[in-house]
């Protein structure tokens, strides 16, 4: 995917900054939360992902829960 120009950019900003999307969090059916990660962490959640057949959340929350056990 090409990168944006800064006029295109600066075009999609005032877009959504005049167009906010209209949303109704009483219709919501979970929370999300964005995360960064580096391209190493997410090919291993991937890869541990379909190694186990369960979510990348799942996978996450399994590695915390982990780390937690073993820290007490």
């Amino acid at each position: 995917m090409p990168r944006m120009t800064e006029e295109e950019a600066n075009a999609l900003d005032d877009f959504i900054t005049n167009n906010p999307p209209k949303v109704d969090p009483s219709k919501a059916r979970h929370i999300t939360r964005m995360v960064a990660l580096d391209d190493f962490t997410v090919e291993y959640i991937f890869s541990q992902s379909i190694a186990t057949h369960k979510t990348p959340t799942e996978v996450i929350r399994d590695l915390v829960k982990e780390k937690l056990t073993h820290s007490i």
